[in-house]
């Protein structure tokens, strides 16, 4: 059977690199790639060395509107220790909520600088 996973996922940011310095600090990630995008933006992709977020702002006034990206809920992040996650969340100056613990796991939620929805999780 072929090997399938999600490489990346692509988000549209008022600042990449601002995004980018949160997703590293949380999550222990790394800037995998750093240029110019399509229509003159710019993109940075920020993850391990299988996954990846691909961070994308257009040209012009900073906006993280994209139409075409509504319909997203939130992005799921595994972690090993979901209270040290939360703490930097928090340190970082974002709210957490939507605590919560069933099967499978212990999880919540979090908005970022742009309002994009994650839930990081635990497993049993």
């Amino acid at each position: 059977m072929p090997n399938r996973f999600i490489e990346h996922v692509n988000l549209t940011v008022t600042s990449p690199p601002r995004t980018a310095k949160l997703i590293e600090h949380l999550f222990g990630w790394h800037i995998r790639w750093d240029g110019a995008a399509r229509d003159g933006g710019r993109s940075i992709h920020v993850g391990d060395d299988r996954n990846y977020l691909a961070l994308y702002a257009p040209p012009g006034e900073p906006s993280a509107r994209y139409p075409k990206g509504e319909p997203l809920n939130h992005i799921g992040i595994v972690v090993d220790d979901l209270d040290a996650i939360e703490a930097k969340v928090t340190a970082a100056g974002l709210k957490p909520f939507g605590h919560d613990d069933y099967e499978p796991g212990r999880r919540f939620y979090f908005l970022d600088f742009d309002g994009i929805e994650f839930e990081v999780v635990t497993y049993r």
